[in-house]
């Protein structure tokens, strides 16, 4: 199964950005229940984190030698806060699926039409569900992955709007919350 069709069904990418003792943090966001780890590249063990950890999603990709590092390390997608179609078209060209932000639909589009299997909406917490539900009117046909702003009372509502999966970072800092979201996640 590839990488896109597990984000797809899971529903949930945990993404960690700077946190204190990285690969604890991953281990305790496995115990949580969530399989998929997103380890951005803004952090000075993420290449390490990667290599230790298969199956981990490397984030906050903004330049084509940062898509050769992490896939390098074994990074199974390529995730980046925008659309930079220098580090879409590396990725294609190395095998790995690249997951592009984007916020408008000219970005969105754009993203798609750059062959990026899925598009991040990033910052979701900035238009909400509805504004996810208005996107997709005109692009259903483009899979989106809604970061920035997810949490425990907002997930299922952004994907009963057409989200394909949503990804939270310091919505699983708390155990509780943690368990809420992957709750929440696993009701819709």
């Amino acid at each position: 199964m590839s990488v896109i069709d597990r984000i797809r069904e899971d529903r949930l990418v945990a993404i960690l950005r700077r946190v204190p003792d990285l690969h604890a943090a991953i281990e305790r966001v496995h115990a949580a229940g969530v399989a998929l780890v997103e380890v951005t590249l803004d952090a000075p063990d993420a290449l390490d984190a990667i290599r230790r950890h298969p199956g981990t999603l490397a984030g906050t990709v903004r330049t084509p030698e940062q898509v050769d590092a992490a896939v390098e390390a074994g990074a199974v997608a390529i995730v980046s806060p925008a659309f930079v179609p220098a580090v879409v078209a590396r990725a294609l060209e190395l095998g790995v699926p690249p997951i592009p932000g984007a916020l408008t639909p000219t970005e969105v589009e754009a993203a798609w039409r750059a062959g990026a299997p899925m598009v991040k909406l990033f910052p979701g917490g900035l238009g909400g569900p509805r504004y996810v539900k208005d996107l997709l009117a005109p692009l259903a046909d483009v899979p989106l992955i809604v970061t920035g702003g997810v949490d425990a009372s907002n997930a299922a509502a952004f994907l009963a709007a057409g989200a394909a999966a949503v990804g939270a970072g310091s919505a699983l800092d708390d155990p509780d919350e943690a368990r809420r979201l992957v709750e929440a996640v696993r009701r819709r």
